[in-house]
C-alpha cells in the first residue's frame, strides 16, 4: 500500500502585502543610543501649555531610558522625593499624514503608571492644543487593570474628549501586544492586536471636529499619576518599565 504525503505550504503575508500599503518608516531601536535624527527628548515637569499639564507627578529626563535587545525601555522610578521618567517625540523630524501607525509594546503595571503611544498635530506651536488635534493610540493606567484606552481630542470636545473607547483585555499586561491606528481622510480606526476597538468617522468634518487633515508627529512616554493616571501612586511598584519593541508606519 502506497503512502501519500501531502505537503501544506503556509504563507504568512505581511501587513504591507495584504493591504498594498508600503512600509514608509520603522524604528527598531537598534544600537546603544536613541537616534536623535528621529527623536527629541522633552524635558522637565511640564506645564499647562507643554502637552503634559495634567497634574502629573513625574520629571521627564533624558536618562530614564535605555536601548536593550533592539527595544526601547522607558523606566519610571523614584529618585529621592521625585518621580522621573522619559518622554520622546518625532516633532520636526518624522511627521505623517494618513496611514497605519503601530507599536509592539509591553505595559508597566501598578497604581500610578500611565504609559502612552500617541500623536499630536504638527501645528501645535501655531494653534495650540486641542485645536491641533490629538490621537491616543494607546493609553493605559495602572489604576484600571486590563483596560486599554483609545481616544481623540479635538477643539469640539474641549479637551475632555467624548471621542473615546475603553476596551477590556484580560491578558493585556502579559507580554507584548500590538497597538495600531489606521487613519484616512474619512475615518480613524483603532486596533489592539487584531481586534478593531473603536472607529471615529464624523459626517461633518469641520475644523473643530476633524483636525486630522494635516501631518502629525509621534510621542512615546510614561507619565506618573495626574488627572488621568490618578492622584495616588503606589511607590512600592516602582521602578516600572514601558518596553517598545518597534514602531512602524505604513502608507
Amino acid at each position: 500500500m502506497k503512502k501519500i504525503v501531502i505537503l501544506v505550504l503556509v504563507i504568512n503575508f505581511s501587513y504591507a502585502q495584504q493591504t498594498k500599503r508600503k512600509l514608509v518608516w520603522e524604528e527598531n531601536f537598534e544600537g546603544k543610543e536613541l537616534n536623535e535624527k528621529n527623536w527629541n527628548f522633552e524635558l522637565g515637569a511640564g506645564c499647562p501649555n507643554c502637552g503634559w499639564g495634567n497634574n502629573e507627578r513625574q520629571l521627564y529626563t533624558n536618562q530614564n531610558h535605555k536601548l536593550a535587545k533592539n527595544q526601547l525601555v522607558i523606566t519610571a522610578k523614584i529618585e529621592g522625593e521625585k518621580y522621573t521618567s522619559t518622554r520622546i517625540t518625532t516633532k520636526g523630524k518624522k511627521e505623517f499624514k494618513y496611514g497605519r501607525f503601530e507599536a509592539r509594546a509591553k505595559l508597566p503595571v501598578g497604581q500610578g503608571v500611565w504609559p502612552a503611544f500617541w500623536m499630536l498635530g504638527s501645528n501645535i506651536s501655531e494653534v495650540g492644543w486641542p485645536k491641533c488635534g490629538e490621537i491616543d493610540i494607546l493609553e493605559y493606567i495602572g489604576k484600571e487593570p486590563n483596560m486599554v484606552f483609545t481616544s481623540l481630542h479635538t477643539q469640539d470636545s474641549h479637551g475632555n474628549t467624548i471621542n473615546t473607547k475603553k476596551t477590556r483585555f484580560d491578558s493585556i499586561e502579559e507580554g507584548f501586544h500590538i497597538y495600531a491606528m489606521e487613519w484616512t481622510k474619512d475615518k480613524i480606526d483603532f486596533f489592539v492586536d487584531d481586534s478593531l476597538v473603536y472607529t471615529f468617522e464624523p459626517e461633518n468634518k469641520t475644523e473643530a471636529v476633524w483636525p486630522f487633515n494635516q501631518p502629525f508627529y509621534i510621542i512615546v512616554n510614561m507619565a506618573i499619576g495626574g488627572n488621568f493616571g490618578g492622584p495616588e501612586v503606589d511607590d512600592t511598584i516602582l521602578p516600572q518599565d514601558f518596553t517598545v519593541d518597534y514602531i512602524k508606519v505604513y502608507q
